[in-house]
């Protein structure tokens, strides 16, 4: 049984011997026989008050998040999955606005924001991206959009006008044909997740029109730093009940929001002036995987008003390099925007010929790594659009997490570890083209 701290009879007992552990995947700091801390004053609000729009769409924008990291997770046996909800509801946010009649409407339902116009929306993400921008001077946060037009397509200007406002998009007309143009937009994805997602795309089909990027990148020291002299083996244990050694970071006593949901303990540990942060929801017993499966915004918000400061005695957290990697088509298909996949398309909002254009695919790269310094993560979402002729928490078994910026609620990445040995995910297989 839990007490108002979600810790219940075997997190006592580990306080009480004092040997309370912690494993995180995805960034974390604590407090306590600290080697540095990080430099700063507390962040304790945002730098201006959210607009009624942009809490709409931060709202609408989670909720296709959990419902995203359910379907991937429903689907995808890998056993460490990290996606990022913020840039796939970027990349076609963009997209959105070259969208029409049922297409828009099924778009804009996945995507959470039903009842909202399109100007209301990009008005809502261009506010979103001026208040994320720059919040924490201790965390590195960057958003980045693009497009690539292939130049022997015809396209609104109006299309490439709102776009470029609302997301600060970078527009260029290329030549699909040209290899220099992979190059081009590889190099892009390289410069914008610092060097940690190499490229996006292996190869350019010449008869897309169109690609559409957003990129974001998470640089976030530890508001206490690990001591790499502390870090050791340890045991986690897997899905399956079978154990394997990771190197565990560890910091003696500290002081972290702690509490419980229904059937899982939860912690959040901060990041640099702790505007962000970083959620653990560990099972008290079963099954990590179901629990991402079944997690909304209902649960999510209760889990994280269960949050209080909470004195522990060791916090134990495994280091961590992976990368991922996933064509989404199958998961939006089932979230409810598979018109926009297939040969009913409409986007006429974005050339001409947009009728006879639809979602080609929808790949997202992700990469996360955890050390004694903080969290390197960084997200790669690329739509192409083709013809339609084309107290204490023991955190030792799988888990759920999720980054956030705590002041707006909005939720940067989230996933599932199930094994933090299994660092680099295989490529994704793309899904045959529906457009034909």
């Amino acid at each position: 049984m839990m007490d108002q701290w979600g810790i219940g009879a075997i997190g006592r007992r580990l306080v009480q011997r004092g040997m309370v552990a912690l494993v995180a995947a995805y960034g974390v700091s604590g407090c306590g026989s600290p080697t540095e801390p990080g430099p700063g004053d507390p962040i304790d609000a945002l730098p201006r008050p959210l607009t009624a729009l942009e809490e709409t769409v931060i709202q609408g924008s989670n909720q296709f998040g959990f419902r995203l990291l359910s379907h991937v997770v429903g689907s995808d046996p890998t056993p460490n999955i990290v996606v990022s909800p913020l840039s796939a509801s970027m990349a076609l946010g963009m997209t959105l606005n070259g969208a029409a009649d049922s297409t828009f409407e099924a778009m804009r339902s996945t995507l959470g924001f039903s009842g909202l116009t399109q100007e209301e929306i990009n008005e809502a993400y261009r506010g979103l991206i001026d208040v994320l921008d720059d919040l924490d001077p201790v965390v590195r946060f960057d958003i980045a959009n693009a497009i690539w037009a292939n130049e022997t397509a015809t396209f609104h200007q109006s299309f490439f006008d709102a776009v470029a406002e609302a997301f600060g998009a970078r527009v260029e007309a290329s030549d699909f044909s040209d290899p220099a143009t992979l190059e081009a937009l590889n190099a892009w994805v390289a410069e914008k997740t610092d060097g940690k997602i190499a490229k996006i795309l292996d190869q350019l089909d010449p008869q897309l029109v169109m690609l559409l990027l957003n990129a974001i990148y998470f640089d976030g020291r530890w508001t206490t730093q690990f001591d790499p002299e502390d870090t050791a083996p340890g045991q986690f244990t897997r899905a399956d009940g079978s154990e394997v050694t990771v190197d565990m970071m560890s910091l003696a006593e500290g002081t972290f929001g702690l509490g419980g949901g229904d059937g899982f303990q939860v912690a959040e540990l901060p990041y640099g002036g702790s505007a962000y942060g970083m959620v653990i929801l560990l099972p008290w017993e079963g099954d990590a995987r179901a629990l991402a499966a079944s997690m909304d915004e209902t649960a999510w918000d209760l889990a994280v008003a269960s949050l209080h400061e909470t004195e522990i005695d060791l916090l134990e957290i495994p280091k961590l390099s992976l990368t991922y990697d996933v064509y989404l088509n199958e998961a939006l298909s089932d979230m409810g925007m598979d018109i926009a996949f297939g040969p009913g398309a409409n986007f006429s909002n974005m050339g001409p010929e947009g009728e006879g254009y639809c979602i080609d695919f929808v790949r997202q790269k992700t990469f996360l790594e955890v050390d004694e310094a903080g969290t390197r993560a960084a997200a790669v979402t690329a739509v192409g659009i083709g013809p339609t002729s084309f107290n204490g928490m023991l955190v030792n078994r799988p888990f759920v997490f999720a980054i956030r910026e705590r002041l707006s609620g909005t939720i940067l990445f989230s996933g599932l570890i199930e094994d933090p040995t299994a660092g680099t995910g295989p490529e994704a297989e793309q899904p045959p083209s529906e457009c034909m």
